[in-house]
């Protein structure tokens, strides 16, 4: 097929590279515009960008799809298709009309749930057990079309975002290449309005960590942040990043810590801290922490800038 693909981050480049193993014809690439990022706060291209410029694929970046003229550009590719995923740009009505087949969307939840911005995060803050990718035709509503295909994957009790997005962006390329060889043959599935929740995007606002909550919600924090925006407690006077934990037993006033090893009191119950990274530095097992930076049982962990 004739296809137009768009995307923008590293969750998306495993699709593109799919799709063009595939063997089919990518007409072009969209994707977010090139932004300053780095020290020298020079303009770097998006994963998706740097992908398609290795396999010599024309790549568009609008900063806008409304105009005429855009919208005019867009339909004069002629595309039999258009795979969207991880975009960040709405399309609008003449954009989604003008492939002979519509926009397929790749979505990484099983809708209803968690329509929008932050599917995988929100999944592991939230405690669910499964989630998983859909193949969802668009249409002018938030992650509202009906789905082509869908495939579930437990979570686990130890997952981190960073993980659930690594085994869910390969699903999503093997699945939308089985939508488009199937696709004359599939029935669309509408949503049901039963189930529906939203995704909102993460703010940085969400990363402290309050220990007077449960443990099993400052572990759900913990493993759904990580590694972005990641979430953080003081320890002295040093902002320290959490990115990996799991539930202990113990008790103590909130934010004590209970060993050597970093484990630490909550409003209810316990968590190991397992990966932590303080300011400038790498991410370290805890082990390598202490033996750098020993925290003593007793201390008490804190939630607010000096």
């Amino acid at each position: 097929m004739r296809v137009i693909f768009m995307g923008t981050p590293d969750f998306s480049v495993p699709v593109l590279d799919a799709l063009v193993g595939a063997g089919h014809e990518i007409a072009a690439v969209y994707c977010q515009p090139p932004r300053p990022a780095g020290r020298g706060k020079k303009d770097r291209p998006t994963p998706v960008h740097a992908r398609a410029k290795a396999l010599d694929l024309t790549v568009r970046h609008p900063v806008s799809l409304k105009s005429p003229e855009e919208q005019d550009a867009f339909a004069a590719l002629n595309a039999d298709v258009a795979v969207v995923v991880a975009y960040g740009l709405l399309l609008p009505q003449p954009i989604l009309d003008a492939p002979a087949q519509g926009c397929l969307n790749i979505h990484a939840s099983l809708l209803p749930r968690w329509r929008g911005a932050a599917p995988i995060h929100r999944a592991i803050m939230s405690g669910d057990v499964k989630t998983g990718i859909c193949i969802m035709r668009m249409e002018a509503g938030l992650d509202t079309g009906p789905v082509l295909l869908r495939q579930a994957t437990a979570i686990g009790p130890h997952v981190t975002t960073a993980q659930l997005h690594d085994r869910l962006a390969p699903m999503g390329a093997e699945l939308i290449v089985e939508a488009l060889a199937r696709l004359p043959e599939l029935t669309p599935e509408p949503q049901t309005e039963e189930g529906v929740t939203y995704a909102s995007k993460i703010d940085k606002a969400e990363a402290r960590v309050d220990w007077t909550r449960p443990a099993v919600e400052v572990d759900r924090q913990i493993r759904g942040l990580s590694p972005f925006p990641g979430a953080w407690t003081m320890i002295g006077g040093d902002r320290i990043k959490l990115l990996a934990s799991k539930l202990a037993e113990g008790q103590g006033a909130p934010g004590k810590v209970l060993n050597d090893k970093l484990r630490v009191a909550c409003g209810d119950g316990a968590i190991d801290l397992l990966r932590l990274q303080r300011a400038g530095k790498g991410a370290q097992d805890t082990d390598v922490f202490v033996r750098g930076w020993p925290v003593a049982a007793g201390t008490r962990l804190n939630t607010e800038e000096d």
